[in-house]
């Protein structure tokens, strides 16, 4: 596979997101056998980052991953994330990246990933309450501790950003970003390019809806977290069916999978891009890491390019409050 350069940091150019194998999604935690396949045959194919997170499951994720990679170390690169988690007695889903928090939530992830170092640690959601320099500046006693390589922000505004990187230096910056999700073109892509900072776009495939194999909600169980986002509402996601149309239609000219020319269209965007898609499945995640050889032609980007923007926001109103701070 080839390689996207975040930063300082070169890794496989298509990544693999395990949140889905622990939490949120239909079928989560059913089959952890497979998702421990899953992880070894992405790094077989030359997947490099893994993304996991404290508060998927909350912890359980870690712990996977952690058992998952423990004798392939050397060749992964672990990120995973704090700051929905507070270790003060807020407990899951409390924003807390006070400095006591941050030190806290990494000697947590490192037991449970049972790892000596994360290679790249972010702050998963701005916490409002704490000046973005306390953070940073906790994070980068981390990195001259060892314990972390790099660090970087998750779903930060644009200003947030440049504090942040003015204090230590950021390797990535995580959002949403695909072909019904481009909002980071407007001002978040161009800071990033301006700072010299690398961009781990998640939910490459629209959370799974622009592989073409979701057709209806029907086929979610009720706890699944995607029955709480505007844009799979049942309006707004028949709507949104004429997206796929569009880029099955292109797929099929290219001889390739929707899900493949989704991550293809992301990848042409640029060589300081690692999207991370989500899986539990040896298959999904053959058919994700094979999108590096797809070659998108002129017309076809172009087209790509055109589609319309997707009807229904991306997060229910509460958890979009926690965005771009």
């Amino acid at each position: 596979m080839r390689r996207a350069v975040l930063a300082d940091l070169e890794v496989g150019r298509i990544g693999l997101g395990a949140m889905s194998m622990s939490d949120y999604y239909t079928g989560a935690g059913a089959d952890e056998a497979e998702a421990v396949r899953t992880i070894h045959r992405a790094l077989d194919l030359g997947v490099t980052l893994i993304d996991t997170a404290e508060i998927y499951g909350p912890f359980v994720n870690e712990e996977l991953v952690g058992r998952a990679v423990r004798d392939r170390r050397d060749s992964v690169v672990i990120a995973t994330k704090f700051g929905l988690v507070s270790h003060a007695g807020g407990g899951p889903n409390t924003l807390d990246s006070t400095p006591g928090n941050v030190r806290a939530a990494v000697e947590g992830s490192l037991r449970r990933l049972g790892t000596d170092r994360i290679d790249l640690y972010y702050q998963h959601r701005v916490d409002p309450d704490t000046p973005i320099e306390d953070t940073v500046g906790a994070l980068a006693e981390l990195v001259k501790e060892g314990k972390v390589a790099h660090i970087g922000l998750s779903e930060a505004g644009t200003e947030t950003i440049r504090r942040a990187h003015a204090v230590h230096p950021l390797t990535a910056v995580q959002t949403e970003y695909s072909l019904w999700s481009r909002e980071p073109e407007e001002e978040l892509l161009p800071l990033l390019r301006e700072l010299g900072i690398g961009f781990v776009p998640y939910s490459p495939l629209g959370r799974g809806f622009l592989t073409g194999g979701i057709r209806s909600t029907e086929q979610f169980d009720a706890d699944d977290f995607r029955m709480s986002i505007p844009r799979f509402a049942k309006e707004n996601f028949e709507r949104n069916l004429g997206l796929l149309e569009e880029v099955t239609d292109v797929a099929a000219h290219v001889g390739a999978t929707p899900g493949q020319v989704a991550l293809a269209w992301l990848l042409a965007q640029g060589g300081d891009i690692a999207p991370i898609p989500g899986t539990r499945r040896v298959a999904r995640v053959e058919e994700n890491a094979a999108a590096d050889a797809v070659e998108l032609p002129p017309k076809a980007l172009e087209r790509l390019n055109a589609m319309a923007p997707a009807v229904g926001a991306r997060y229910a109103p509460g958890d979009l409050a926690r965005v771009n701070l």
